[in-house]
């Protein structure tokens, strides 16, 4: 795993909660909540091939 991915993931976190608070404070509570989810499946998206990857190669060691 990358350290630049560690840094993207960081980098979202941070936005989606200063957007987050921004749209709450202003009374839009709903899209607060749909950036925090589209910030989540974004950050999804990028770890699921690191998550097959981890699993592959557990079961080559394993030969299951």
């Amino acid at each position: 795993m990358n350290v630049n991915v560690i840094f993207k993931i960081a980098a979202v976190g941070i936005l989606v909660t200063i957007l987050g608070q921004v749209l709450k404070h202003s009374g839009r509570e709903e899209h607060a909540f749909l950036i925090s989810l589209a910030g989540l499946i974004l950050v999804l998206s990028w770890i699921v091939p690191y998550i097959y990857s981890l699993f592959e190669t557990i079961q080559t060691l394993f030969s299951l």
